[in-house]
């Protein structure tokens, strides 16, 4: 029985291939239950985020299987297999317990991994594909990303995709205090962004989304306009800056519309900033002149300014997780030593039970007690030595040298003879 990561992220794969393997949230528990029906697999979760997607198992075999499955996603296909990282054992605790800390993001520390690990953890538990030994994981990376953020500055001066999404469009396109400010979305992503788009004295901020009681509550404790989805089209004209993040599986804007509120504003330039995975803007808009179209791929080189900064406190944080994962993969060892000893004794109180029960039925219906003993010890006997005789048998059949001297070494031979001969 092994641990494994198998997954693709912002560093293996492009957002093209990233948004095929995405898993929406209800797609989940039908996907865990399906990863759990693959022979050997014994538990599973799945972490789907903008910058990934990844699946955790404790399983048997080499992990073939896994890689198999994720490939036969919907939309992955074979290709998948080239981009696909793989960790075992320690590697595979080391690689979670780097990602709970915001070590493996691709903006460095960044707060919102955790809460979608524990996201992940949750639905996992909920689908029933959670077991002991991904719990207890699971657990202990809770535990390290808190230590990481608590002995080092990771986590100082937060920030998120979000965030570098507001400074690139405050730096480098437009006076945000003389901009309209066109919110797609009302989740985490888009609540973040709100709030900086706030503290940096947007003009006017514009929130649509899907269900309006949602795009309300954020406008409300932002400063901003609610607007129902289906009115995109007619106040997109009023944004310079727009920027999406919902969990579509389709594009919200395609190009006809983009440049339908060109023409209206006659082409004063556009800054769109796509967050979604998959991608809430069409592809072919970055062709449209007046337009800047950006992707969670593309402020990668806005992000490697903080990567600099953060870079000390990240090497602290290796190594921290360095000891804990050491330290766990110490205790998963030792814990799965011990099974094929919790196994025995199982065995052996099930084998005494069902033999104790037997007898009693055979006290309350009149057998004497000495027979009944006799009975007694006959039956534990058989029982406890069926399924050891079984696999000797099959050892001496097939050569296997190595049970029968376990075997011996467990049962060493009764003496014989007297000791002073």
């Amino acid at each position: 029985m092994s641990l494994y990561v198998l997954g693709i992220n912002h560093q293996t794969a492009p957002v093209a291939l990233r948004e095929r393997v995405a898993f929406a949230p209800d797609a989940l528990a039908p996907a865990l239950a399906s990863l759990r029906s693959l022979p050997g697999v014994h538990e599973a979760v799945l972490l789907s985020t903008c910058n990934r997607t990844e699946l955790y198992a404790h399983a048997e075999g080499d992990g073939r299987p896994l890689a198999d499955w994720l490939a036969a996603h919907p939309e992955a296909g074979d290709a998948l297999h080239g981009y696909l990282y793989r960790h075992r054992d320690a590697d595979a605790v080391r690689h979670l317990f780097r990602v709970a800390s915001g070590l493996d993001s691709l903006v460095l520390g960044e707060p919102q991994i955790l809460g979608q690990v524990k996201q992940a953890w949750v639905a996992s538990r909920e689908a029933g594909a959670l077991g002991g030994q991904l719990d207890r994981l699971f657990q202990q990376a809770f535990a390290t990303a808190k230590r990481t953020r608590t002995d080092t500055r990771i986590g100082a001066n937060p920030v998120s995709v979000a965030s570098i999404a507001v400074r690139l469009a405050q730096d480098n396109f437009a006076r945000l205090d003389e901009s309209t400010v066109l919110l797609i979305g009302a989740g985490e992503t888009i609540e973040l962004a709100a709030r900086h788009l706030a503290e940096a004295k947007a003009q006017r901020m514009l929130v649509a989304n899907r269900t309006l009681a949602h795009a309300q509550d954020l406008a409300s404790r932002h400063g901003g306009i609610a607007l129902p989805l289906t009115e995109l089209d007619r106040h997109l004209a009023e944004a310079d800056v727009v920027i999406s993040a919902t969990a579509a599986r389709t594009p919200i804007l395609h190009r006809a519309q983009v440049e339908q509120a060109l023409r209206a504003r006659r082409h004063r330039p556009m800054l769109l900033l796509d967050l979604a995975v998959p991608r809430d803007i069409a592809h072919d808009v970055s062709g449209l002149r007046d337009v800047f179209l950006y992707t969670v791929d593309d402020l990668e080189r806005v992000i490697e300014d903080n990567r600099r900064s953060r870079r000390e406190a990240a090497e602290q944080a290796e190594a921290i997780i360095e000891l804990q994962t050491s330290r766990f993969v110490e205790q998963w060892q030792a814990s799965n030593r011990q099974q094929p000893l919790l196994q025995l004794r199982a065995h052996g109180e099930a084998a005494r039970a069902e033999a104790l029960a037997k007898a009693r039925q055979q006290l309350a219906a009149g057998m004497p007690p000495e027979q009944a003993l006799e009975l007694l010890a006959h039956t534990l006997t058989n029982r406890l030595l069926h399924a050891p005789t079984v696999a000797l048998r099959e050892a001496a059949r097939s050569g296997d040298a190595q049970l029968a001297r376990a075997a011996e070494r467990m049962f060493p031979p009764a003496p014989t003879g007297d000791a002073d001969a």
